[in-house]
């Protein structure tokens, strides 16, 4: 008789056990995927310009676009950056997939949702490792209105004169270029400025560069692991977001932010990590 009881008491442990992996698994496919996180972070600088206080920077990544995320996803988000009134939206790349076949309607439904995108002052973007061979890339950034700052830097004024450098690296997943370009783009800089802004994909490359030049650094490409573990964190770490896998992290005087990104990857699931975008507010005091 006891030892019926005991095969009884297993059997609905391990049924018990089933059902939750179940669960667990449709949850971080059907429902973690969907939605929307906003983060919101403060950037305190004393080299922020005074014209900038209170200036708002948007970050968004890895959209795989129709992965998991598809056009009514896309449209909500963009719906949800607009009420935050940015003054700046910037995007870190992975706009595809190259496990997708997209078509002419797909391509014209990304260049109408992006550029509904509305903002103060600018839109910039880079690609990320998926976007890299795409011949469609540049067209859809063009027509959406995003300043393509692959390999390239711009200089961003807001009410005044003095104003922020903006650095854009594109994926060095194929060629590490990252190093050579960043020179390239120091020799042609030839106005003063006390605030600059690094944006690539890959959050692991900035140890091939001094990123003491840099205040901030924003990347993307980790997804922060997809799935989350308490105490343990992102668990399908990508290769170069390896050492840099997390949201945030101190380097001397650098602030490095790493997008959650939006969209998954070849593993289609999210886990205690809902898509996410990044809200920075920079303040000098």
């Amino acid at each position: 008789m006891a030892k019926h009881i005991k095969i009884r008491r297993w059997v609905k442990i391990v049924i018990l056990l089933i059902a939750i992996i179940t669960f667990l698994i449709l949850y971080s496919r059907y429902v973690g995927t969907k939605g929307l996180i906003v983060k919101e972070n403060s950037i305190v600088d004393s080299n922020i310009p005074n014209n900038f206080y209170g200036l708002k920077i948007i970050q968004f990544s890895d959209i795989h676009y129709k992965v998991t995320t598809y056009k009514d996803d896309l449209e909500k988000i963009v719906n949800e950056i607009n009420i935050l009134k940015p003054d700046i939206v910037i995007f870190n790349g992975d706009l595809f997939d190259k496990s997708i076949k997209y078509n002419d309607t797909d391509y014209e439904d990304l260049k109408e949702i992006l550029k509904s995108i509305d903002c103060e002052i600018g839109k910039y973007a880079i690609k990320g490792e998926q976007d890299l061979n795409s011949d469609k890339w540049n067209e859809i950034m063009d027509y959406s209105g995003f300043i393509n700052i692959n390999n390239n830097y711009e200089f961003i004024y807001s009410n005044g004169l003095e104003p922020i450098l903006l650095v854009g690296i594109e994926s060095n997943y194929n060629d590490n270029h990252i190093s050579n370009t960043l020179n390239d783009i120091y020799n042609n800089i030839n106005i003063q400025y006390k605030y600059s802004i690094l944006v690539l994909h890959e959050p692991d490359f900035i140890d091939y560069i001094d990123y003491n030049k840099f205040n901030l650094i924003l990347a993307g490409h980790s997804h922060s692991g997809q799935i989350k573990l308490p105490y343990i964190g992102g668990i399908i770490n990508k290769k170069y977001s390896s050492v840099y896998k997390n949201e945030y992290y101190s380097l001397n005087n650098t602030k490095l932010y790493i997008s959650s990104g939006i969209g998954t990857n070849k593993y289609k699931f999210r886990l205690f990590n809902r898509p996410s975008i990044n809200l920075f507010r920079l303040r000098n005091k």
